[in-house]
């Protein structure tokens, strides 16, 4: 299911509409240029703010728009992706805005939560439908994306979308939409679930003794080791596990402790609920 693609230049009649540009739109925007994918006057972006839109335009050179169509439309002579940012109360009106500006061949991604793909072409008239679900960390190229997309959604498209896409960190094609939404309550909403942990471990930190500061000092760098060491050694986590509980040891009381406490059972159904969640959302 996966191809991790290598950053490379889009064409320079490539032409980037972001709709909407928030803090993953921006996100997706630093990443392309920071790796040199696009330069500046190959974006676009909207935002109904005056401050909001000056912001983008002294930060990263783009162009900006206070009209939705007016931005989709920035790049007449160009071949034009068009990326659909915007929350999703939002996104019914912003199509009706952008019907008769966005052309059928023309390649649209959308980062919306819950937006289905069949949803989006209808609305558009638009064959060539992408639909992605980026995360928090992408904010500094550490995420991993889902997506998927419409069968009229041909190779070159593709590898456009996963050059975009590797801006972010890393990028994961699935099948299915259902499985975005399964993605949806792993990946996208992942990070709530570890820093609440993350949270929890530094108040009890705090609660032992430590600084607030030291604790989290101590937590983070634990974190981020023991992902590391899980990655490199490839071994199952079960496995990680048993090589640091020793018999009758700190760990294995530990170990107990969360067991009694269900912690297991909590994620789980944390998880499913969070991917009930996304599976409603995109009936409304």
């Amino acid at each position: 299911m996966s191809e991790q693609s290598k950053s490379h230049k889009l064409p320079e009649k490539t032409g980037l509409s972001f709709i909407g540009c928030g803090v993953m739109a921006e996100s997706i925007i630093a990443g392309l240029l920071r790796q040199n994918i696009v330069v500046p006057s190959q974006i676009a972006a909207s935002h109904p703010r005056d401050e909001r839109r000056e912001e983008l335009k002294m930060k990263y050179g783009i162009r900006v728009f206070d009209d939705n169509a007016d931005a989709a439309n920035a790049f007449p002579e160009t071949d034009t992706t068009v990326i659909l940012c915007v929350k999703p109360q939002r996104l019914p009106d912003v199509l009706k805005e952008l019907a008769g500006t966005v052309g059928q061949d023309q390649l649209v991604i959308s980062i919306v939560a819950g937006a289905g793909i069949d949803a989006i072409s209808e609305a558009l008239n638009n064959r060539l439908v992408v639909r992605a679900m980026p995360n928090t960390p992408s904010q500094i190229g550490a995420g991993m994306t889902a997506w998927t997309c419409s069968p009229e959604v041909d190779e070159s498209h593709k590898t456009q979308v996963r050059t975009m896409l590797s801006a972010l960190g890393r990028e994961l094609f699935v099948e299915t939409e259902n499985m975005i939404d399964m993605a949806t309550s792993l990946s996208a909403t992942g990070p709530t679930y570890i820093f609440m942990v993350m949270e929890a471990m530094t108040d009890a930190g705090v609660h032992l003794g430590f600084s607030r500061e030291i604790s989290k000092e101590l937590v983070q760098q634990t974190m981020l080791g023991s992902v590391l060491f899980a990655i490199e050694s490839q071994k199952h986590p079960a496995e990680l596990r048993n090589m640091v509980t020793s018999p009758g040891g700190t760990s294995a009381e530990a170990i107990y402790q969360m067991e009694k406490g269900a912690l297991r059972t909590v994620l789980s159904k944390a998880i499913y609920a969070a991917y009930k969640r996304a599976v409603d959302l995109g009936k409304k």
